[in-house]
C-alpha cells in the first residue's frame, strides 16, 4: 500500500483493501464501504438488498431532481448522521452512521478526534452522493 493510502486508511478507518485501490476517491470508497450494500453500487437502491429490506432504499441519484434541481446537501448530511428523520416515513431503517463513525473514530483518536473523523466521513459521503446526481 502506498504511504498516503496507508495514512488515509488509518485516519479514516477505511479498510486497507479499499484504500489501496488508489483510483477511488475517499467519498466513493466510503460509499462502497458503508452504503452500497443497501443503496447499490450505482446508488439507485435497486441492488440485491433492496429486494430483501422492508422498505426499498432511496435512489440517491435523483435527490437534486426531487428537490427542484438543487442538491439538498445539509439534509443529506443530517440523514447520514442521524439528525434528520421523516416521521411520516416510519421507523428509520438506515443505520445512524454518525454514531457509528464517531464511535470508530473515538477508539483511534479520542472523543474530539472521533467527532472530527465522523464529520470528515459524512461530508465525503455527501460530496460523493452529490456527484452522482442525474439531470
Amino acid at each position: 500500500m502506498k504511504p498516503a493510502a496507508a495514512l488515509i486508511s488509518a485516519m479514516f478507518l477505511i479498510p486497507s483493501s479499499i484504500a489501496a485501490a488508489g483510483d477511488l476517491s475517499y467519498g466513493k470508497a466510503e460509499y462502497q464501504n458503508s452504503c452500497a450494500r443497501c443503496h447499490g453500487q450505482d446508488a439507485t437502491g435497486l441492488d440485491v438488498m433492496g429486494d430483501v429490506l422492508m422498505k426499498r432504499p432511496a435512489d440517491l441519484t435523483v435527490l437534486a431532481r426531487l428537490n427542484g434541481g438543487e442538491f439538498p446537501y445539509f439534509r443529506v448530511v443530517a440523514t447520514i448522521d442521524g439528525r434528520y428523520l421523516v416521521a411520516a416515513h416510519g421507523d428509520r431503517d438506515m443505520p445512524i452512521w454518525g454514531t457509528i463513525f464517531r464511535d470508530e473514530g473515538t477508539k483511534s483518536f479520542g472523543p474530539q478526534g472521533g467527532e472530527w473523523a465522523a464529520e470528515a466521513r459524512i461530508f465525503a459521503l455527501a460530496d460523493y452522493i452529490r456527484s452522482l446526481q442525474q439531470p
